[in-house]
C-alpha cells in the first residue's frame, strides 16, 4: 500500500473494513484477530490523510459487531476495555464476554514465496499504470464556439425567417422605425389644441348662420300675413 499511496497521491483514503476474514466466520475461511484486522486501519491512518470508513462483509454478527467498535476505536485514537459492557445483547457474545476474539487452530497456507510472488505482480502492474500527474490540476477551457450559443442564434434566424413570410417581422420593423416628419409628444399636443380651438370656431360660425336663417323666415312669413 505504500507504492500505490506513491505513485496515486491521494487526497482522501477510503477503507471498506469488511469481516469475513476475521476467524470463526460462517462463510471466510481466514483467520484474522480484530487486532490484525484494526491494524490496517492504523497503517492507513498513517498516511494522515482524511479517511472515511466503512463496513463490509461478515456473516458471524456478533464478531461483526466486535470488529467495528474497535476499529472505530483504532480511528478515534481511543483505548476501550476488553470486557463487555452488560447490554440488551449481552448473551449473544458469551461464553467469554470479551471484545477480542482468539484465533483458531486453522493452519496458514500463505507461505512467504506466495506472498511475494503476490507482491512482485502487484508492483508490476502499478508500473503499467499511469501515475498521478506532475501538476496542479486545473480548470477545462470553454470551447472557441459555444455549441448552445450557434444553437440559439439558428433557431432566432429560422424564427425570423418564418415571420418574415408573413410579412410580420418587416412591419413590426417599420413600426420601431421613427420618421424625422413625425411630432414629438409636446408638438403633438400643441397641433390638437390648435385643431381644437379651429373647429370651435367652426361650430360657432355655424351656429350663428343657422340662427341667421331663421330670423329671415320669421321676417318672411310676418310679411306674407301682413298682406
Amino acid at each position: 500500500m505504500t507504492r500505490v499511496m506513491e505513485i496515486y497521491r491521494p487526497n482522501a483514503v477510503v477503507l471498506q473494513c469488511g469481516a469475513d476474514s476475521l476467524t470463526g466466520d460462517r462463510l471466510g475461511c481466514f483467520n484474522l484477530t480484530l487486532k490484525g484486522h484494526g491494524r490496517c486501519v492504523e497503517f492507513m491512518k498513517s498516511f494522515n490523510l482524511p479517511i472515511l470508513l466503512l463496513g463490509g462483509g461478515g456473516y458471524t454478527i456478533r464478531n461483526v459487531a466486535r470488529a467495528w467498535t474497535y476499529e472505530t476505536a483504532v480511528a478515534l485514537g481511543v483505548e476501550i476495555s476488553n470486557e463487555l459492557p452488560f447490554n440488551d445483547y449481552f448473551e449473544y457474545y458469551g461464553p467469554d464476554f470479551r471484545l477480542n476474539i482468539a484465533p483458531s487452530n486453522m493452519p496458514n497456507q500463505n507461505s512467504l514465496e506466495y506472498l511475494g510472488a503476490i507482491k512482485c505482480k502487484l508492483l508490476e502492474n502499478l508500473r503499467m499504470i499511469p501515475h498521478a500527474p506532475g501538476v496542479q490540476m486545473t480548470s477545462i477551457p470553454d470551447d472557441a464556439l459555444d455549441l448552445d450559443e450557434v444553437e440559439a442564434e439558428q433557431m432566432d434566424a429560422a424564427e425570423d425567417a418564418a415571420t418574415d413570410k408573413r410579412g410580420g417581422s418587416r412591419m413590426s420593423k417599420d413600426k420601431r422605425i421613427a420618421n424625422d416628419q413625425d411630432l414629438s409628444e409636446d408638438e403633438d399636443a400643441t397641433c390638437r389644441e390648435k385643431r381644437k380651438d379651429k373647429s370651435d370656431g367652426l361650430h360657432n360660425d355655424n351656429d350663428y348662420d343657422e340662427q341667421k336663417s331663421e330670423i329671415d323666415k320669421v321676417k318672411i312669413y310676418f310679411i306674407i300675413i301682413c298682406f
